[in-house]
C-alpha cells in the first residue's frame, strides 16, 4: 500500500507539528535560563555599580562630616580666645573700678576742702564785713 503524496505531506505536517511540540518547550526554558543569566549578570553589575557610588557617597559624607569637626575646633578655638579676652576686659573693668574709688575718694577729700574754704571765706567775708560797718558807724 503505498501512500500518496498527501498523505505524506499531511503525515510529515503532523511529525513536524509534534517534534516541535516537543522541543519548543525545551528551547523556550532553553531561551529562558538564557534571559534568567543575563538579567542577573546586568543585576550583579548594576549592583556592584550602585555600591561604588554608595561607597562614593560616604566617603564624600566622611569628607564632609571632617571639615565639620575642623569647624568646630575653629569655633571652639574662638570661643577661648573670646573667653580670654572677656577675662582681660573684667580684669580692665575691676582696674576701672579700683581708679574710680581712688577718684571718688580724691573728690570727697576735694570736696571737703573746698567745704571747709567755703565757711572760711564765708565767715572771713562776714568778719571783715562786720568791722567795716562798725568802723563805718563808731568812726566820727
Amino acid at each position: 500500500m503505498a501512500l500518496a503524496h498527501e498523505d505524506l505531506e499531511q503525515i510529515r505536517k503532523l511529525i513536524r507539528e509534534e517534534v516541535d511540540a516537543r522541543i519548543s518547550p525545551v528551547q523556550a526554558t532553553v531561551r529562558h535560563d538564557l534571559e534568567l543569566r543575563e538579567r542577573l549578570v546586568r543585576l550583579e553589575e548594576e549592583l556592584k555599580h550602585q555600591r561604588e557610588l554608595m561607597e562614593h557617597g560616604f566617603r564624600l559624607m566622611e569628607q564632609r562630616f571632617e571639615q565639620v569637626e575642623k569647624r568646630f575646633e575653629q569655633i571652639e578655638k574662638r570661643m577661648a580666645l573670646m573667653e580670654n579676652r572677656m577675662e582681660l576686659m573684667e580684669k580692665r573693668m575691676e582696674l576701672m573700678e579700683t581708679r574710680m574709688d581712688s577718684l571718688e575718694r580724691h573728690m570727697e577729700s576735694w570736696e571737703a576742702r573746698f567745704e571747709r574754704f567755703m565757711r572760711w571765706s564765708f565767715a572771713t567775708t562776714l568778719t571783715v564785713g562786720g568791722l567795716v560797718v562798725a568802723a563805718i558807724k563808731y568812726l566820727p
